[in-house]
């Protein structure tokens, strides 16, 4: 009972030392030999104790594996692998100038079909309509602004 117990603490061990420091399966193939030889020696002590093994094990390897994966990118050695990445208020991801656009007019430099380029306060913006097909030429207005997406109308409809 107790070597099954080790087997298994060792198996999950190993599965964590796989997340942490790949070693391209190696590691993931040691760990399921120990976790499988953990459920042979609980089978041979009994079949009840076999089955709560099994249990266990089916509960507790999904747990260490998600655990591992959200403690990876705060450990020392994640923090240099993981790439932080953007978000929406970050001033990256967007043109702040975007945001004064709601509400004025330009033209379209190429069809909008719904994505396109229009001419908005004398620069090129990348735009979208919502959904509609616009011709190059076309006057259209900005009727909102959602991070990096500058949404348009043509100028004689209504937001």
């Amino acid at each position: 009972m107790t070597a099954a117990i080790l087997l298994l603490a060792l198996g999950l061990g190993l599965i964590v030392a796989e997340i942490f420091f790949p070693s391209f399966g190696l590691l993931s193939v040691l760990a399921t030999a120990a976790i499988v030889g953990a459920l042979v020696m609980a089978f041979q002590e009994s079949s009840a104790f076999g089955v709560r093994f099994l249990v266990a094990t089916v509960v507790l390897v999904p747990t260490v594996i998600l655990t591992g994966f959200k403690l990876f990118p705060k450990s020392p050695i994640g923090k240099h692998m993981v790439a932080p990445g953007l978000s929406f208020a970050s001033s990256v991801a967007h043109d702040p100038r975007d945001v004064e656009l709601v509400g004025k007019e330009g033209v379209i430099e190429s069809d909008c079909r719904p994505a396109g380029i229009a001419r908005l306060e004398g620069r090129r913006v990348d735009v979208v309509t919502r959904g509609e097909w616009v011709a190059a030429g076309a006057r259209v207005r900005v009727v909102e602004v959602q991070g990096n997406r500058v949404v348009v109308a043509r100028a004689g409809e209504k937001a």
